[in-house]
């Protein structure tokens, strides 16, 4: 399991963001997709590999020539 599960550290370790910063999407439903196993919060890597994708940002500018 653990190899394609994440915990709150290890995501916030991923994505470069302090662990309060999980916490607070968690609270506000912004993060990607989690699981609560008895007091535990684990995410899918393929959820988060999902959520990432969906963060993406184009690198092209519009109105620049």
């Amino acid at each position: 399991m653990a190899e394609n599960h994440l915990t709150v550290a290890e995501l916030a370790e991923r994505l470069g963001v302090p662990v309060q910063t999980v916490y607070a999407w968690n609270w506000s439903g912004e993060g990607p997709d989690r699981m609560k196993i008895g007091r535990h919060v684990r995410y899918r890597l393929a959820d988060v590999e999902k959520w990432e994708k969906a963060h993406l940002i184009n690198g092209s500018r519009r109105g620049v020539a």
